[in-house]
């Protein structure tokens, strides 16, 4: 005889009875539910100001009770409640209102000590706070990536449970749950994404490859909806079930945010195979190939509305919690109306192979050219290190898709950025937007900007295009250039071929033999104009050429390079 288990979830906690009620706290408890179909694992309890919904908290216990602290006084909170078993988690509870107290400490005794007894709370509460955060200190549920500042953590325990909090954020803007903190992964998933039949889903052409298997076009159709297209990952056949774990991460992530700068998840397919991550469709792919296949096609006005995009994803990000780590123009997708979307959320990208390049610390491969010297050195990521990594965007987009500091190797990177260097302003590139760069790179990571002044800073240009047309000079780059002699490795080129080789420009040695530039005296002598002469032989490379030129000339400048 064969016998067959289905697990059930349990069914919605119906009994919550109000316990003792503050100024500042509420406190429950509630019944088991009545059909927990197994052993309850924990609560999970849900609760927001009356009509703030998009700003709540959420508290996880053991027990049937809790209390919820930190409220405002005499005001409504509404509270939904679940339990967890083995299968999962059942369905919120329906919604149970109570209203914190509006009684003062005037109302309940001697008026004369009501200062005594505020700052007796007052500094017991601080101690406790001090306490409690050194005790669990390193016990962070809050996401990051890497250590985050105290200053940053989103969660906290609190009484022995999981408290994530919200109350530090702005009105409206939700905190990033860390789908690890689920002892079930599967669970994150479906708490954050929505299964989607296979069915309605067509595949239509392969357009890349990404590190868990293909990624394709495709279009899906949902009921009541009209038939629009998307992009499918898909999970290769064969994985592990660490690979689908970390495959599906990326959703329990993504499913999380929703701002018109960031990749929008529709759904996944994990019922059936192969197993699908299905997002919106972005027409132009990835910002970095996209600027390179249109060189000098765009207005600065579009450019920086691209960047103001980013910049406008990045805060959201920030304000929720989460920490990117990899921005970079490659992880960027724009559409065919030019609007740019922040993507890549996985959590275990496989960077060893990433043509972009990485260096290995301890804990991990790091992209070197996008990433803050604090978070290389001491692995110290925060929203702070996302500026820096911004400021290359910035510079990517304004060079049209350059790579940074070209062909330098990642250890002459981190040893000139570490002595002050910085990327020299890309060609025709307004002053502010340079300076702006220049802000993102400050080695003190408190000096940087936020994102929210970034996006306000374009916002003012933006509105005064006139701003944008001053562009940087010569002397202002120069004087940004901090390295010592030979800090580049190999700047000093003995000769025309070996320079072009370098820049892997080596089939154009002819051309510039040709066109009288047989030193290296004289192509630092060059202009843009010199090499637009050259015509078409040089096959749209005039910019790379002439930022390598550029460079040369400032090292020059400031005596570093002999020739």
């Amino acid at each position: 005889m064969i016998f067959s288990f289905v697990f059930t979830a349990p069914s919605p906690v119906t009994h919550v009875k109000k316990g003792k009620i503050s100024r500042n706290s509420i406190s429950l408890s509630w019944q088991e539910p009545e059909q927990p179909n197994g052993i309850i694992l924990e609560y999970e309890i849900k609760y927001f100001e009356k009509d703030q919904e998009t700003s709540y908290t959420i508290i996880k216990s053991k027990e049937t009770e809790i209390t919820a602290e930190g409220l405002k006084p005499a005001s409504s909170y509404i509270f939904q409640i679940r339990a967890r078993t083995a299968a999962g988690y059942g369905a919120f509870s329906r919604r149970f209102e109570f209203e914190t107290s509006p009684v003062s400490f005037a109302a309940t005794g001697d008026q004369s000590q009501i200062p005594i007894i505020a700052v007796s709370v007052t500094v017991g509460i601080i101690l406790l706070a001090g306490m409690v955060g050194f005790l669990l200190s390193g016990r962070r549920c809050g996401y990051s990536k890497a250590k985050q500042d105290p200053e940053e953590e989103k969660m906290h325990f609190h009484n022995g449970h999981i408290f994530c909090s919200t109350t530090v954020k702005l009105p409206g803007i939700k905190t990033y749950i860390d789908p690890h903190t689920y002892e079930d992964p599967n669970q994150a998933v479906h708490e954050f994404a929505k299964e989607i039949d296979a069915s309605s889903i067509t595949i239509e052409r392969v357009i890349g490859a990404g590190e868990f298997g293909e990624v394709c076009s495709g279009r899906i159709k949902l009921p009541g909806k009209r038939e629009f297209p998307v992009a499918i990952k898909t999970l290769k056949v064969g994985y592990t079930d660490k690979q689908r774990r970390d495959f599906l991460g990326e959703a329990s992530i993504m499913g999380q945010f929703d701002h018109p700068n960031i990749i929008h998840l529709e759904g996944v397919v994990t019922k059936s195979k192969p197993v699908m991550i299905v997002t919106e469709y972005m027409e132009n792919g990835s910002l970095d190939t996209f600027l390179k296949k249109n060189d000098g096609q765009f207005t600065v006005i579009q450019l920086v509305g691209m960047l103001r995009g980013i910049a406008s994803g990045m805060k959201y990000l920030s304000d929720m919690g989460y920490v990117h780590r990899d921005l970079a123009a490659r992880n960027i997708l724009i559409n065919s109306n030019l609007v740019c979307k922040v993507s890549d959320f996985g959590l275990s990208r496989v960077l060893e192979d990433d043509p972009e390049a990485a260096y290995t610390t301890r804990g991990g491969k790091i992209p070197i050219r996008w990433t803050a010297p604090e978070a290389i050195a001491f692995r110290k990521f925060t929203s702070a290190s996302d500026v820096w990594s911004y400021g290359i965007v910035m510079w990517e987009v304004m060079s049209y898709g350059e790579r940074p500091y070209w062909e330098m190797t990642n250890q002459d990177v981190i040893k000139a950025v570490e002595e002050g260097y910085r990327l020299p302003s890309p060609m025709d590139c307004p002053a502010a937007l340079y300076q702006l760069m220049l802000d993102c790179w400050q080695k003190d990571r408190n000096s940087r900007p936020k994102f929210e002044e970034i996006v306000s800073m374009l916002d003012k240009l933006i509105r005064n295009p006139s701003s944008l047309k001053t562009l940087v000079n010569s002397s202002n780059r120069v004087s940004n250039l901090l390295v010592e002699q030979n800090t580049l490795g190999g700047a000093a080129y003995r000769s025309v071929n070996e320079w072009l080789e370098a820049i892997k420009m080596g089939r154009y040695a002819d051309t510039f033999v040709e066109n009288g530039y047989t030193s290296m005296d004289a192509v630092t002598q060059m202009t843009l104009e010199d090499l637009r002469r050259f015509g078409v032989t040089l096959a749209g490379h005039q910019k790379k050429i002439m930022n390598s030129i550029q460079e040369m000339r400032a090292q020059l400048l400031n005596g570093m390079v002999p020739l």
